[in-house]
């Protein structure tokens, strides 16, 4: 079990470990070798040129400004001056309520922190009760948690009123915070241009006609149900295998520039290419030819053009099928209204007698379509989502074993049953000190590392259908999997490794007991976690290390052309599967011990302060009536006919719809009315938008969560 001593080494390391990592942050990020990777969203925007063009070959790659190594900190002040519009502007309203959440947690934490060591550590110091419990195991830390308080003690007074005292104060904070967060989201609402899914629901499960297609069926349905505000669809077709030929082209054509663009600047040699043509010889064969050193030499600007023919015939012709194959349409749709609350009223309602068919919900934001799934048959959905409940029960159920092997990491006596000939090594003061204060969390850490490629992975089995649901599906999921294994599980299999003893040699009806006793003094083992999560751990994102490497290895090996290297330095989103649920888990850890076990409050505060910095660094009606005023002669089926089309129909990159900024680029056309009865009807008009807004919780844009 962790004591002060041990819980002071692994406090150590951890900060060694975040400051090397801001130190190394710091210098690489004024590399000239490594700006794209640390500004890529002001590369991808074009206000920002390449320092690597100019100057002395040694400085294209290495800042050779020592001056600039004076000021390598200057990044923290900078990211906690950017006002809050301009973080909007630069990252979007997802990406600032996402960095509010960090300072709620402050806002919570710190006056808890400091009334908790006001009140309850020194009535839980003072209480003596562990010292006069035999084969009872604690520590230091212990004795500042609610176990050390005597069974029937007037103490517990403190902590009864105390947890009331938290419980109201978080409350009142999540009600102020709330209200901010609305009124960021109202004045958004207010100002943000036209979108395509703001007009448009998906209707699944459309049923079969024997006398029309179904694009005709779609058609035919909502011009009688909807005839007022129904103004087109667009059907939706399996287009999954022919994604595939796009997407293969797509790398042949990077080749290709690839090669031409070597031959411009070296007119006198054409570049050549080796090419292994696989007849069933070994595989040793076919990974020489892969790697072109095995097989026959050929031109490689013929060899490319002759694929990308030979490839352009099959996509046309795939193509051809998909379109005129009645069996490659899927019986769904995206059908756009001619106003936001037409297109609300829809995805709302229930549009048949029939609840299992015509089933409508609000569209995705055309870029967040996971358009993988759209050719699942609905029925399927149930099951699938059926089998993949029962499949995170065994993996919650069976990922026991490795928490419980963590959780044997902190018990000395345990390794040293199961290795006693390191017993020696063992005993030694600081080896001790490690693994009781530092082993166990990196552990838990490490086994953690899949889990989210996991549930994603059986999220998007579960055929949900767009990218922002596929994340809070997925989130869902890490939360449970973290509340009952790392959480409950920790406790649980930790009471029994430390009170094995008392577990075998006592009455069943005393084990309860027992675990209560140990649940607060279980505090020590996740105040090594959050030092390794969210101490060491959140000091490594902003070195952004997997980015950083991957970047170079792609620009080395595979970036062949400009659009190669836009997307090797994609910021691409932060991980809200992951991310999310570890910041519920560190709201749960700060609640449940706030009273208990107040040891452990320091450290959430130091990781929510921490996480913020870094994080902040990182980077319907009255809208319809606006939009009538401004462009009477807007053709809103034009905007809207091709929005929900798949991509790979379009060139194989989703392109996005235009965007028109109604309030700068159209001003209101003057009336006869006065101001205010202006801002009378827009007044009652706009609670209306704010309901229709928020039947749409699928309209995430993948983009607002951009980093840097």
């Amino acid at each position: 079990m962790a004591g002060l001593q041990d819980i002071g080494l692994a406090a150590a390391i951890n900060i060694l470990s975040a400051i090397a990592f801001l130190v190394a942050f710091a210098i690489l990020r004024l590399q000239p070798i490594n700006d794209r990777v640390y500004f890529p969203k002001w590369y991808l925007k074009g206000i920002r040129g390449s320092p690597t063009r100019s100057g002395a070959f040694v400085s294209k790659f290495v800042n050779l400004d020592f001056k600039t190594y004076i000021r390598f900190l200057n990044w923290m002040p900078a990211a906690l001056r950017m006002p809050q519009p301009e973080l909007i502007d630069h990252a979007g309203l997802d990406s600032a309520v996402y960095i509010r959440i960090y300072l709620l947690g402050l806002k919570i934490f710190v006056p808890i922190t400091a009334l908790a060591f006001a009140v309850l550590v020194p009535v839980n110091w003072t209480g003596k009760a562990l010292e006069h419990i035999n084969d009872l195991t604690f520590s230091d830390i212990d004795k500042l948690s609610i176990s050390n308080v005597p069974p029937g003690s007037k103490r517990f007074w403190a902590h009864l009123v105390m947890a009331y005292v938290f419980s109201f104060w978080t409350w009142y904070v999540l009600y102020k915070e709330y209200k901010i967060i609305a009124t960021m989201r109202l004045h958004f609402l207010a100002s943000e241009n036209r979108r395509p899914d703001q007009f448009t629901v998906l209707v699944r499960n459309v049923p079969p006609d024997p006398d029309e297609s179904v694009s005709e069926h779609v058609e035919h349905f909502f011009c009688v149900n909807h005839a007022d505000h129904y103004l087109t669809h667009q059907i939706v077709y399996n287009a999954n295998n022919l994604a595939k030929l796009v997407a293969k082209k797509k790398g042949l054509q990077n080749w290709l520039i690839y090669y031409q663009n070597k031959y411009e600047r070296n007119p006198a040699k054409k570049p050549t290419t080796k090419v292994f043509f696989f007849t069933g010889k070994t595989l040793i064969l076919v990974l020489l030819g892969f790697w072109g050193l095995w097989g026959v030499t050929v031109d490689s600007i013929d060899y490319y053009t002759a694929e990308i023919d030979k490839l352009s015939g099959e996509e046309t012709a795939e193509k051809e099928r998909v379109l005129s194959d009645p069996k490659a349409i899927v019986p769904a749709a995206f059908v756009s209204f001619k106003t936001r609350w037409g297109a609300a009223v829809c995805a709302q309602t229930q549009q048949s007698s029939n609840p299992t068919i015509w089933l409508t919900e609000w569209a995705p934001e055309p870029r967040d379509v996971y358009w993988d799934n759209l050719a699942m048959p609905y029925v399927e959905l149930t099951v699938r989502r059926l089998l993949m409940a029962v499949a995170l029960f065994f993996l919650t159920f069976f990922f026991m074993i490795p928490i419980a092997f963590v959780q044997s990491l902190a018990n000395i006596e345990g390794i040293e049953k199961v290795l006693p000939f390191l017993k020696s090594l063992i005993e030694m003061k600081v080896v001790k000190s490690f693994i009781q204060g530092f082993l166990p969390g990196i552990a838990l850490k490490i086994f953690l590392i899949l889990l989210p490629t996991i549930l994603m992975t059986m999220t998007k089995i579960e055929g949900f259908t767009s990218l922002s649901s596929l994340e809070r599906r997925s989130a869902a999921k890490y939360h449970l999997f973290i509340l009952v294994n790392v959480f409950l599980g920790s406790i649980i299999t930790g009471a029994a490794f430390e009170q094995l003893h008392n577990f075998l040699n006592q009455p069943p009806t005393e084990i309860p007991k027992t675990v209560g006793v140990s649940i607060p003094m279980k505090a020590t083992f996740f105040i090594t976690y959050i030092m390794v999560d969210g101490w060491a751990g959140i000091a490594a994102e902003i070195l952004r290390l997997v980015p950083l490497v991957m970047f170079h290895l792609k620009n080395t090996f595979l970036v062949k052309t400009d659009q190669d290297r836009e997307q090797a330095m994609d910021p691409g989103s932060l991980d809200f599967a992951t991310y999310e649920p570890r910041i519920q888990l560190y709201f749960l850890l700060g609640l449940v011990y706030s009273t208990v076990t107040p040891i452990l409050l320091p450290f959430i505060v130091v990781f929510f302060a921490f996480a913020y910095l870094v994080f902040r660094h990182q980077d319907a009606m009255v809208k319809d009536t606006l939009e009538r005023a401004t462009e009477p002669t807007l053709n809103l089926k034009a905007y809207l006919q091709d929005a929900y089309v798949h991509p790979v129909f379009m060139g194989g990159d989703l392109e996005r719809p235009p965007v028109i900024d109604e309030e700068e680029n159209n001003p209101l056309v003057p009336t006869k009315r006065n101001s205010r009865r202006e801002s009378e009807v827009l007044h009652l008009c706009f609670p209306i938008l704010i309901a229709a807004e928020d039947f749409n919780n699928n309209s995430v844009n993948p983009e607002n969560l951009a980093v840097a």
